[in-house]
């Protein structure tokens, strides 16, 4: 039999059906249409179908003044009601939290009343727990370090963090010193934190009661003290004295540096004493908070 060749153009007399799966048709612009499994795709000119958004019930609740803030949780905001040096702008919470004792506090304040805690969390940084209160307050009024002038007849002793920049920290030390009757807290005006809804919740209610005294220079503050009659003493791990050996009087200035640099090299100069806390040595050293803690109770215990 003679065997023909088929040139590339010419044409089978038979064609093998193809499987509707394996060859789409072409449209005229030579491109595949999208299948039925994507009508979706937006190369094929069809409209993306957008996804199904969860309706939103509540609007989120931002601050109503230009400089004010949230405080949250129960003990920061109760102590805010009651300062009357807080100017307070209105109290916001679920009804369940919203109770008579605290409603009474402040009779005039504006409530606002929602039922959706979610909205409360638009006005919470992170996981912050906020025991479904908030309190929308502006910051409290500065206060002068000359109203430091110590007191005849008792222990006069201010707490001072050089460059403490966690507002967890600052909260807990002022927690601390408003716990042992320290006469006030001191910070630099920058590179430290302000006033806010974290800071207050770590000192639980702390803030509204211990005076917060911010300066725009450490040295000088320092310097300003020790002409009222206060004592400098410094805490650094390394050094030989310890905190059980100072005795100073009882008009003392206890600075405390970061946990990772420690005290400034001129803040530490202006210090009449440097010690330390003696510690085991299996943990290399304290959080801010709690070695502050430890030496106000030594140092200011009579």
């Amino acid at each position: 039999m003679k065997k023909t060749h088929k040139g590339r153009n010419s044409k089978p007399t038979s064609a093998r059906p193809t499987s509707p799966r394996s060859v789409a048709p072409h449209s005229k612009s030579g491109k595949k249409p999208s299948s039925p499994a994507n009508p979706g795709n937006r190369r094929a000119g069809h409209a993306a179908t957008p996804a199904p958004q969860k309706p939103s019930h509540f609007h989120p609740i931002t601050p109503q003044k230009r400089d004010s803030f949230f405080l949250f949780g129960r003990h920061a905001v109760e102590a805010a009601l009651k300062n009357n040096k807080r100017e307070c702008v209105r109290l916001i919470g679920l009804e369940k939290a919203l109770s008579a004792d605290l409603l009474g506090i402040r009779p005039g304040l504006r409530v606002d009343r929602i039922d959706d805690e979610a909205a409360l969390r638009t006005a919470v940084p992170g996981d912050s727990p906020h025991q479904g209160v908030l309190l929308e307050v502006r910051p409290l009024p500065g206060v002068d370090l000359s109203s430091l002038e110590p007191k005849d007849g008792q222990k006069n002793i201010i707490l001072m963090l050089d460059q403490v920049t966690d507002p967890h920290n600052v909260g807990a030390c002022i927690r601390t010193a408003a716990a042992f009757g320290a006469r006030a807290i001191i910070t630099q005006d920058r590179n430290s934190p302000s006033e806010s809804g974290t800071l207050a919740r770590a000192s639980s209610g702390g803030l509204e009661i211990l005076p917060w005294v911010q300066v725009t220079n450490l040295n000088q503050a320092l310097g300003s003290l020790r002409e009222m009659g206060y004592w400098h003493i410094g805490l650094d791990g390394h050094t030989d004295n310890t905190i059980r050996g100072v005795t100073l009087g009882d008009n003392l200035v206890i600075v405390m540096g970061s946990e990772g640099k420690g005290l400034r090299p001129l803040v530490r100069s202006q210090c009449d004493a440097i010690v330390k806390i003696p510690m085991s040595g299996d943990v290399e050293s304290l959080n801010v908070s709690v070695a502050a803690a430890i030496a106000l109770y030594e140092l200011g215990s009579e």
